[in-house]
């Protein structure tokens, strides 16, 4: 092969990772030659099984005394995670439910802002876990709400998520807001 197709497979295999350039003594004047050599570990691009992954523990955490209840503990945790703390607190409800609809959006959820009645409200027109909903909706659906929860509670908003109604309707799901001593 001509040197600068190997080049280029070479730059290709670098910046993939699976080949690093490694130092080699000099074998005369000149230059020193170029080595390469296979990177060590498994090959990042080979096949991955996410969905396998995320049924055994939806399993094992359906599996535990009150699935509901630690599944939306660990969404908290979870939720709580993923936003960072406002420099300025607590946020008003209209700008906790804008940086609550961000998040869900950057996770796949396609939220919609809604107000029924005054009472704040966000539709979820997907799942992101929709292929495990059929199997494990008892700790998939209280994850999300728990999710919600936990980054509204980091937030310090004036507002949180009441409860996730799964399927309100047939092609979403509705997280109902209410403020901390309100009535529903």
């Amino acid at each position: 092969m001509h040197p600068n197709t190997v080049r280029f497979h070479l730059d290709a295999l670098m910046e993939t990772g699976l080949v690093e350039r490694v130092d080699a003594a000099p074998a005369g004047p000149g230059r020193p030659p170029m080595v390469f050599q296979a990177s060590p570990g498994m090959d990042p691009a080979g096949p991955s099984n996410y969905r396998l992954l995320a049924a055994m523990l939806a399993d094992g955490l359906a599996s535990t005394a009150d699935p509901a209840a630690r599944a939306v503990e660990l969404g908290r945790q979870w939720g709580g995670g993923l936003v960072e703390r406002p420099p300025t607190s607590p946020l008003s409800a209209n700008q906790a439910v804008a940086r609550l609809t961000r998040l869900l959006d950057e996770l796949g959820f396609s939220p919609e802002r809604r107000s029924v009645d005054g009472r704040k409200q966000i539709a979820l027109r997907h799942c992101p876990f929709h292929e495990l909903i059929d199997a494990r909706a008892d700790v998939i659906c209280p994850l999300h709400l728990g999710l919600m929860q936990g980054a509204m509670q980091k937030l310090d908003a004036s507002i949180t998520v009441e409860s996730l109604e799964p399927f309100a309707e047939t092609d979403l799901c509705l997280a109902k807001m209410s403020s901390p001593g309100s009535t529903p």
